[in-house]
């Protein structure tokens, strides 16, 4: 399979069936932040997030935000959904997804990657080993080089559609 291509694809993280990842074995999830949980554009957590975040703990399924950002709203996002984090993370290269997964304690058989951009979320995840989740994005709104990158991302994604 393609680095750059996701094992699954879904609307938003509040259509991953949890289920079916406790079911291959996942007991951590290393979770983007912008456009994946947060809209780039408001500050406010989304309630789907809310949920979807409760709902992995009830699954028994850790979380660890993996987020490139290094800005306090980061830490104050981990810190109001009671996950791990890693900042800074430099995404798509693999050292933060293994840190996470350190974090965690689990292996990458065992964890899963959800992002919303597959040049940092999905690519990295691979590299890393874990099972890839890409969710559309939240927000329309983004950084220029995210922008252009989506172009090249739809290219990508053009023969799949999302589970849910």
């Amino acid at each position: 399979m393609s680095v750059v291509r996701p094992d699954r694809y879904y609307t938003s993280v509040g259509a991953i069936d949890l289920d079916s990842l406790r079911e291959a074995g996942i007991r951590g999830v290393l979770l983007d932040l912008d456009n994946t949980i947060l809209p780039r554009d408001t500050g406010e957590i989304p309630q789907v997030a809310r949920i979807f975040a409760k709902s992995l703990g009830e699954h028994g399924i850790q979380v660890c935000l993996v987020s490139n950002n290094w800005h306090h709203r980061v830490s104050a996002v981990a810190d109001e959904l009671g996950s791990l984090l890693v900042s800074k993370a430099l995404k798509p290269l693999p050292f933060a997804f293994r840190r996470g997964m350190r974090l965690m304690g689990t292996l990458p058989g065992e964890t899963a990657t959800i992002g919303d951009q597959i040049f940092t979320d999905v690519l990295g995840g691979n590299l890393a080993g874990t099972m890839t989740v890409l969710v559309d994005p939240l927000s329309r709104t983004d950084l220029p080089h995210t922008l252009l990158l989506r172009l090249i991302e739809a290219r990508v994604m053009a023969d799949r559609v999302p589970l849910a």
